[in-house]
């Protein structure tokens, strides 16, 4: 059993990432949004269009790592170490996802070794093997567990803690049959550039307080622990209101209660700056992760709680209020086209009684005549003369 440090020293969240049109993917690499776990900001990224090693038996595979979204900006000399896992969900039997998970000590990530991950998730040929359950409507969803370290010194010296315990705990609450596979291609990612996000689904602020973008910049927020700075009027505003917030976390160390303001500024973050129309399902994800990270610190949240929820509710009526949209439209279309043809039959009624008017005119006097008759000349037929 875990005593209450073990508890503070650990910090674990699920990201969900739902691809559409997975498919028509064009990249080599394709990332996901930014997200937060412990108070630090992740992405993942996946090879959509597989990895190949000419110098091993791997062809063709989904690769996928973990990485750290914001690693220009961090102090030089700093490290993260963390456990994580990846699970590729089967949309059809959820007993055949795949998951792949790192063992034993945690995974330091640095400056020099930004994303780790798998080269060798899965083969494309069983990825995209429509009767398999892995792409469905052409929509992939990958889930990553992240289990971050907060209580360990910045250069994370005599790191080899484990989270055995842990696992054996999440094990029980997921399905006994869900396969889980060995991560011995387990490797840190091939280097790349540095790439660089801004965090989604900011829009802009009705509060002249908030910042339009996340800066990075950190600040004091009253005593427990430094907080990005466009999150501290916003913290400041609901912990005037609900005392409990900061009560709660009074007894805990300063890491663990920056990480639980840092989670709890992020949310509060995102329904400040995000509008209705952004609510979109990656935006829904998003939102979902974040209150989730924000619950497992405890707090008092039911005063936020209707409001997320409600947040969560606009997908249904931005859908909604896309297909009004959409009939409304075709109503119009319809309703000019309507008014285009109503004019035109006006116009070929009007020629029609023109032309009605110029054939009573040339009609006056004309005979009838047999078109195929002969013209003649005078003298009477050959059979007239016989008669005779």
């Amino acid at each position: 059993m875990k005593n209450k440090k073990e508890e503070e020293d650990v910090v674990s969240g699920t990201f969900t990432w739902v691809i559409d049109n997975f498919s028509k993917l064009k990249t080599d690499k394709h990332y996901s949004d930014v997200f937060a776990i412990g108070g630090f900001k992740w992405r993942i990224l996946i090879r959509p269009k597989g990895s190949h090693d000419p110098e091993s038996d791997v062809v063709d595979q989904l690769s996928m790592y973990l990485g750290v979204a914001d690693a220009s900006t961090l102090t030089p000399g700093w490290a993260r170490y963390t456990h994580f896992s990846f699970t590729l969900v089967n949309q059809l039997d959820s007993s055949k996802s795949k998951i792949k998970q790192t063992q034993g000590i945690a995974k330091e990530f640095k400056e020099e070794r930004r994303e780790w991950g798998y080269k060798s998730f899965m083969p494309l040929c069983e990825l995209y093997d429509c009767s398999a359950g892995y792409l469905v409507n052409d929509i992939c969803i990958i889930e990553a567990k992240v289990e971050v370290f907060v209580n360990i010194g910045e250069q994370g010296n005599n790191v080899y803690a484990t989270l055995e315990s842990t696992k054996k705990e999440r094990k029980g609450q997921e399905s006994s049959n869900m396969t889980a596979v060995q991560a011995a291609d387990f490797s840190p990612a091939p280097k790349t550039p540095s790439f660089e996000r801004k965090p989604p689904f900011l829009g802009t602020p009705s509060s002249e307080k908030v910042c339009n973008e996340l800066t990075g910049e950190l600040m004091e927020f009253m005593g427990l622990g430094k907080i990005e700075k466009a999150f501290v009027p916003l913290l400041e505003e609901v912990c005037s209101l609900h005392p409990s917030l900061i009560e709660c976390l009074h007894k805990r160390n300063r890491k663990v209660s920056e990480c639980a303001f840092t989670a709890l500024g992020e949310l509060l973050h995102f329904l400040k700056t995000t509008r209705v129309k952004d609510m979109t399902e990656d935006a829904c994800v998003r939102l979902q992760s974040l209150w989730e990270d924000v619950e497992m610190f405890r707090f008092d949240l039911g005063w936020l709680e209707p409001h997320v929820h409600s947040a969560l509710d606009k997908k249904k009526f931005l859908e909604r209020a896309r297909r009004v949209k959409r009939l409304r439209e075709d109503v119009d279309i319809l309703d000019s086209e309507k008014k285009r043809r109503s004019a035109a039959l006006a116009v070929t009624e009007a020629d029609l009684e023109v032309a009605k008017r110029d054939l009573a005119k040339e009609e006056e006097g004309f005979v009838e005549t047999d078109m195929d008759r002969e013209l003649g000349y005078g003298m009477p037929s050959p059979y007239y003369r016989i008669l005779c």
